[in-house]
């Protein structure tokens, strides 16, 4: 006895494909578009050409979004069906939530290219402020100051970080500690940098005396700042390393801490190694407590354990905040100091991405 398939019947094909009564055209939506451009461009034409006042593209541009979303969904909705017509006025939501969310981004990068990059110059990058007080000079003692600040501050923070998560996610599962540490990673990640600058100048003042400036200072402020990211972010990253590479290292008689070191962490090293230049990216801008640990100076200072140094941050505000004569230079110098500051952390981003490329895991034969 052998049992046949039969094919659906009509009723039943009927039935799949009732949730739709067809399809819009791939050029619908982009007419839609631009017939709510259109009209409500002459709606606020009108007002303007009335009123006498420029047209308001913002509100032009507000209105048109809100009348596309409307006449996608109607449209939909009495040609595609109320299903199709919901997921197209979500996607429509999602794209203008994401446009707006861009405008910020590209209007800073706009406004700082365009009012920085005239200020750069040859004399900008290779020298300093000393004894300049109106053309000229440049931001090499910030450049320089921005440099070593920072790369102490990622010295200092970047072995505690990683092991402390390396004890949390190994070590430390279900023990009070871990959880006491847990606890205060989460409020160090949410204290304003200007307290981590307090902290480190009152470090200092209880060993070398009030008013001490020291370019080491701003280190550990920064070091304070990025100690709870790289903690989090490798934390994260150990969390994703399947337990079966651990349990399979422990069957061959591998010791924890070798397991560690040969098999979690080379598997977790590009994410790690992600989180903690995001880590530095997040800190290098900062204004507040290098100004109480650091200082500002006009000279050029290589050595982070004796006097004051300058950074970019501090260079923008100083230049912006204490104009000279002629203020344009003032003011040229810290739009070129804030794009360079930008340019640099770009560039931490970008070798991010690079070192995870280079050291994710290859999973082809």
């Amino acid at each position: 006895m052998t049992a046949t398939l039969t094919p659906p019947s009509t009723s039943a094909r009927s039935a799949s494909t009732s949730l739709t009564t067809g399809h819009l055209p791939k050029w619908g939506p982009w007419a839609i578009l631009g017939a709510s451009l259109m009209v409500v461009g002459i709606f606020f034409g009108v007002i303007a050409a009335a009123s006498g006042d420029a047209l308001n593209v913002p509100g032009w541009l507000i209105l048109s979004a809100v009348a596309y979303l409307v006449l996608i969904t109607a449209v939909s909705a009495a040609v595609e069906g109320r299903r199709k017509s919901v997921d197209r006025l979500v996607t429509g939501v999602v794209t203008v939530a994401f446009l707006i969310a861009m405008v910020p981004l590209v209007s800073v990068a706009f406004t700082v290219i365009t009012l920085g990059a005239p200020s750069w110059s040859g004399e900008f990058f290779s020298s300093s402020m000393r004894n300049v007080v109106g053309e000229g000079g440049g931001a090499l003692h910030a450049i320089m100051g921005t440099v070593l600040i920072t790369l102490a501050a990622a010295v200092i923070s970047i072995p505690i970080g990683i092991f402390t998560a390396i004890y949390l996610i190994e070590y430390g599962q279900g023990k009070r500690l871990a959880q006491g540490i847990t606890f205060l990673v989460d409020v160090m990640t949410g204290i304003p940098s200007i307290v981590a600058g307090l902290f480190a100048y009152a470090l200092f003042a209880l060993f070398l005396g009030p008013g001490i400036r020291l370019g080491i200072m701003g280190s550990v402020a920064l070091a304070v700042l990025m100690i709870p990211v790289v903690v989090r972010s490798t934390e994260e990253m150990l969390r994703l390393v399947p337990n079966e590479l651990r349990e399979a290292s422990y069957a061959l008689g591998v010791p924890k801490w070798l397991t560690i070191a040969k098999v979690v962490l080379p598997t977790a090293i590009a994410g790690i190694t992600t989180g903690v230049m995001l880590s530095i990216s997040r800190v290098i801008g900062e204004t507040a407590p290098l100004l109480i640990t650091a200082g500002f100076t006009a000279s050029m200072n290589y050595d982070l354990f004796n006097g004051r140094m300058q950074t970019l941050p501090v260079f923008t505000y100083t230049q912006y905040m204490n104009q000279g004569i002629p203020a344009e230079a003032f003011v040229g110098r810290a739009w070129a100091s804030a794009l360079t500051l930008i340019v640099i952390v770009m560039l931490l981003n970008l070798v991010a991405r690079l070192i995870a490329k280079f050291f994710a895991p290859k999973t082809g034969r």
